[in-house]
């Protein structure tokens, strides 16, 4: 394995795993706070129990994503040294602050987790709520450095050095709202549903029915919401893209020809000898009006790129349809939900609970699809039109066995992570 794909499918195979736990430690925290206003206003005890029982969810996931973010920012300056020694400087400002963060993340979990008892009711409830403020910057700030990445700025690009450097405007750069947007979103989508998919499994199973629904309906919530909301931030983000980097916009609708009217493309496979997507549904100009607000426009195509520049058309194009076609299935999932809020007999019937747990992986599918389209769709430039990604590589040798420990390391945290979670959820439901 040459040195460029090791270090590819490294980076690749460690941030699959760490966004998990990142998104996770981020959006846990908000059911946790909001279980446990319900407990100080209502005094039901199942929500303390819940409230407790999350907390220490939060606990492991906290732990588990700070090692595998160690982890991540170990692997920049090992595998992609030339890219840290010209990015370090620019982009050092949102990681600088994204460590700030965390340190205001891990004090507020200490003072949560050890205040019961010790500090006064609204204080203690508020470190909950900090928690899960700073989380979110936290993933933010990371997201404005990827968005450096896909729409780099704050610098100028002078006979291959990097001159006036500018971090404050390198960190808001044109693409870090539109990303931490849609990010933000995907996160709470894909925790919302995943949690209120363990939980309707639970009720499904008919143990501690009570605890469950209410947990179910508190995630489920923050989840129903995000997804109803994500089909905007989708679009806001569709057309930044077709404005900054058209032949990403190409490939992830497989679009090879230019053309004004262009179709959107739903399903379809990819066959790039022919260079044509057959068994699509195709919807005439629809794609130029999502991009561009306007059916007639022009729609670039990839031809119109050299091909050395353009990424791998048939993985962004399929990484593409299964986010946004698990996206609307979610989004309908998450109006049904409201809707059920009025009939309620359909929480007393097995299928209703069947589907939630169904449609409990569909959240994090979704969104490693949609950092496969960002990351791939970027490709082959590391720094968009600076970098490439070869030219950014470490020379020095032997990065696959870095690469096949990385898998072990990771393989093993995420074993350990899953029965301390199936743990949790055992003694949950034995407790009284």
């Amino acid at each position: 394995m040459e040195n460029l794909d090791a270090a590819r499918l490294q980076m690749a195979f460690t941030l699959i795993f760490h966004i998990v736990f990142a998104c996770i430690g981020m959006v846990m925290p908000f059911f946790m706070v909001v279980s446990h206003y319900k407990w100080l206003k209502t005094k039901d005890k199942i929500y303390l129990t819940l409230t407790k029982a999350w907390q220490k969810g939060v606990a492991i996931f906290f732990v588990t994503g700070a090692v595998s973010g160690t982890a991540l920012s170990f692997e920049l300056g090992l595998l992609w040294p030339e890219f840290m020694k010209h990015a370090g400087p620019i982009i050092g400002m949102p990681f600088s602050l994204e460590g700030a963060a965390f340190f205001v993340e891990a004090l507020a979990l200490g003072f949560y987790l050890y205040g019961w008892n010790k500090l006064p009711e609204k204080f203690h409830w508020f470190t909950g709520v900090i928690i899960g403020i700073s989380g979110v910057a936290s993933g933010i700030l990371v997201v404005a450095a990827n968005g450096w990445m896909n729409a780099p700025s704050g610098f100028d690009y002078i006979d291959g050095e990097f001159l006036n450097i500018d971090p404050i405007k390198a960190m808001l750069n044109p693409a870090w709202f539109t990303q931490a947007l849609h990010m933000t979103l995907a996160a709470f989508t894909a925790t919302g549903f995943a949690v209120a998919g363990i939980h309707a499994y639970q009720v499904y199973k008919g143990r501690r029915v009570e605890l469950h629904k209410k947990a179910f309906k508190i995630a489920i919530t923050f989840g129903a919401i995000a997804a109803i909301l994500q089909p905007i931030s989708g679009d806001i983000s569709a057309k930044d893209i077709a404005e900054r980097q058209p032949v990403k916009l190409a490939a992830m609708e497989a679009h090879y020809n230019t053309e004004k009217g262009a179709p959107l493309y739903i399903g379809g496979i990819v066959d790039t000898e022919h260079q044509e997507v057959k068994y699509k549904i195709a919807i005439p100009g629809m794609l130029s009006f999502l991009a561009f607000g306007d059916f007639d426009a022009e729609v670039k195509g990839l031809n119109d790129f050299p091909e050395d520049e353009r990424p791998n058309v048939s993985i962004v194009h399929y990484a593409f349809q299964v986010m946004v076609g698990i996206g609307t299935l979610l989004l309908f999932a998450g109006v049904l939900y409201f809707v059920s809020l009025k009939r309620k007999k359909w929480f007393t019937t097995n299928k209703y609970w069947l589907l939630f747990v169904m449609l409990a992986p569909m959240g994090f599918i979704a969104l490693e699809a949609g950092w496969i389209v960002t990351e791939v769709g970027r490709q082959p430039w590391i720094i968009h039109k600076v970098m490439l990604t070869k030219d950014a590589v470490t020379p020095m040798p032997g990065i696959v066995f870095s690469f096949y420990t990385y898998v072990a390391v990771y393989t093993i945290l995420s074993v350990a992570v899953t029965w301390l979670m199936l743990r949790q959820i055992r003694v949950l439901n034995s407790s009284n």
